[in-house]
């Protein structure tokens, strides 16, 4: 008690001048009153919080009375400006009629008969505020008579201008003046008791957790251009051993030795296929006069190209470990069992592992950890299984699940993993007709359903639960739905259109895909272009939907649209309006060795920057997340098993002239045009 005493007077103090700043005058009073009665001390405080009038305040107030116009704003620009925005309605009425004060003041004070140099001084500085700052209120109705004012002669007595050299406008204008400095200048300076607030353990734990969370950011930003890195750095070393290769050539035919048409293509496909579309490379004609049947050999010692790959040992690629192995058991137990909070991170953990790990050993390490261990039971017989996430009353679970279904269905391995349990493609089909169609739940949904269509069984499965009579429906209204969307639902039509089961199924509502392809001839999005040009080419094989394309007078839609198409798309489209006036049947028959053929056309694996786009879910102070969750509490023994990986192939090749007609994902589309 004896503490409270010996301070007491500065509590007080404390308390009042708090109460002062946020404006509780009635509270006020009855403690002033309270404490007389209880012969309490109560300092005053000797801060912007009491009622007098602070310096800058006085200051501004006696330029204002003596007409010192330099002063004035010089004092208004340091102390009122720097606290308020310039913009503010309330500042910029205030101001301009105090342009218009100190422009008239020589007038007023001398009767009419100012010095000219300093009046004329004064207007011109009027001028040039109504050119600059002032212009924002030259629409007003209020203000626009005074833009007038600096041309002309004689003010006083001109009718629009006499009531600003009345005495009862100025002292109107000072007692507005002081009111806003009291505001404004009182509202900048912060009280006492709010600084030992700010200062105390509250304060310090929420500005830990805002710079948690900005760890947190910034991790996710590091993982976003570590991905970036590790591509451009995959991409330089083969952009260097195709630069030697070709070096090697260039020697070769100085000794007299012929390159084949067919070693340059390959060359050419090489140092195309990431960084522009393969179908570039092939539209090189190497058939030329003049061309050999050199095969290259390896290099040999002496080849200026030696140089080149001797670059490469002192640029080493980074040596990349492999990733901890973990604990899976614990993981699908925690998975099933535990809130919806800890599942969502472990899924959000569990999908960065994979779209953050280095391409090549690393990743294929992750993915093969995954389907041995069976990370998402699709082999499980149990109800309660890693799948039933996506039936999560969560919506951020679903979600979370969904992204990592998607980042699994973008490699190769994955997708086979995946199709080996028909019912992970009947709870996404269930998926995509439940979700709302603007929530990123639906987007890796569809997303992944587009990359399962790459592969022929599921295609299948896809056309005989009538997804392309969904997906005819959904492209109706184009309106509602994002580029990512629509670009994956165009090109989802068109790898089930691919197959002649796909095409019967069109040919039995030809007027609406016909319509709906129709609209979206116009999209500006080359790529979705090309998805309509692979869907129109594929279903006007059939004669029925031909007579319906004629009838509809798509040849004419077509040749509108071919005018403002780049050159490609006007001969894809010429082979579009050939296939509409042909006149070969339709052959349906399709061979059991097709039907059970493999996937060897699939696309490569592609992990796509939006699998991990818009992040919801981000950590509280304290709480684990990414792979240090995973390291932390799921750490496993070392059970790495390597695997040969089967060799991508780069696909049925096709000229740049003609619609798709082979699967492809938007994903690769972007990187590789796969034609």
């Amino acid at each position: 008690m004896g503490d409270v005493l010996a301070y007491e007077a500065e509590l007080l103090g404390l308390v009042k001048e708090y109460l002062d700043f946020a404006g509780f005058q009635e509270t006020v009073k009855v403690l002033k009153k309270e404490c007389k009665i209880k012969g309490k001390p109560l300092r005053k405080p000797g801060d912007s919080s009491s009622k007098e009038s602070l310096p800058v305040q006085e200051d501004l107030l006696t330029a204002f009375e003596n007409g010192d116009q330099k002063v004035f704003f010089q004092l208004w620009e340091d102390h009122i400006l720097s606290s308020v925005h310039d913009s503010d309605q309330v500042v910029q009425n205030l101001e301009f009629y105090l342009h218009i004060y100190f422009a008239t003041f020589l007038l007023k004070q001398t009767m009419g008969k100012p010095d000219k140099a300093e009046l004329e001084e004064r207007i011109s500085h009027f001028k040039a505020y109504l050119e600059t700052k002032g212009a924002a209120l030259s629409q007003t109705t209020e203000f626009l008579p005074f833009y007038a004012l600096p041309f002309v002669p004689d003010p006083m007595v001109h009718p629009s201008f006499k009531e600003l050299f009345q005495d009862s406008w100025t002292l109107d204008l000072r007692t507005r003046l002081e009111k806003f400095l009291s505001v404004t200048l009182r509202a900048r300076q912060t009280p006492r008791l709010l600084t030992i607030f700010k200062e105390s353990g509250q304060y310090n734990k929420e500005m830990m957790q805002h710079l948690h969370q900005q760890l947190v950011q910034s991790e996710h930003k590091y993982m976003t251009y570590l991905k970036r890195f590790n591509k451009l750095q995959v991409d330089y070393h083969n952009l260097l051993g195709v630069t030697a290769e070709l070096v090697d050539s260039l020697e070769a035919t100085i000794n007299g030795k012929m390159i084949t048409p067919e070693y340059l293509q390959s060359a050419c496909v090489c140092l195309f296929s990431n960084q522009m579309k393969q179908s570039v490379a092939h539209s090189f004609d190497f058939t030329r006069p003049g061309s050999g049947y050199y095969s290259m050999s390896p290099c040999d010692d002496g080849y200026t190209s030696t140089l080149l790959r001797a670059s490469l040992a002192s640029v080493k690629m980074y040596d990349v470990p492999l990733l901890p192995s973990l604990d899976y058991e614990k993981l699908k137990k925690d998975l099933v069992t535990g809130n919806d909070r800890l599942k969502a991170f472990l899924l959000q953990a569990l999908r960065w592992r994979l779209t953050t790990s280095y391409p090549g050993e690393q990743r294929d390490t992750v993915m093969q950890a995954y389907i041995s261990n069976d990370l998402l039971d699709c082999h499980s017989t149990c109800q309660r299984s890693v799948l039933q996430l996506l039936y999560s009353k969560s919506e951020v679970v679903r979600q979370y699940m969904a992204r990592l279904i998607n980042a699994f269905a973008s490699l190769i391995e994955g997708r086979g993993y995946l199709s080996q349990n028909p019912t992970v493609l009947r709870m996404l089909e269930d998926r995509l007709k439940a979700e709302d169609k603007d929530s990123l739940t639906w987007e890796n949904v569809l997303g992944a359903l587009q990359k399962f269509s790459l592969r022929r069984t599921l295609q299948t499965a896809m056309i005989k639960d009538g997804l392309i009579f969904w997906l005819v429906d959904v492209l109706t209204d184009t309106d509602c739905l994002s580029d990512y969307t629509l670009e994956y639902c165009a090109a989802l039509l068109m790898n089930l259109c691919l197959r002649s089961a796909g095409k019967e199924m069109c040919a039995r509502i030809p007027n609406d895909v016909l319509k709906v392809l129709s609209e979206l001839l116009g999209h500006e999005n080359p790529k979705i272009q090309s998805y309509v040009n692979g869907v129109l080419y594929s279903i006007l094989a059939i004669p029925s939907v031909r007579e319906e394309a004629k009838a509809m007078g798509m040849e004419e839609i077509l040749r509108c649209f071919i005018k403002e198409r780049n050159e490609e798309m006007v001969r894809q489209m010429e082979f579009v309006i050939k296939q509409l006036n042909s006149e070969e049947p339709f052959n349906s028959i399709v061979s059991e060795d097709e039907e059970e053929e493999e996937d060897e056309d699939e696309d490569r694996d592609v992990l796509e920057p939006d699998l991990d786009k818009d992040e919801v879910l981000l950590p509280q102070l304290g709480e684990l997340s990414g792979e240090k969750l995973l390291t932390t509490e799921y750490l496993g023994i070392m059970t790495h098993t390597p695997k040969t990986k089967k060799k991508q192939f780069a696909g049925v090749r096709q000229s740049i002239d003609e619609p798709l007609q082979r699967p492809v994902t938007p994903g690769y589309h972007r990187t590789a045009y796969l034609m």
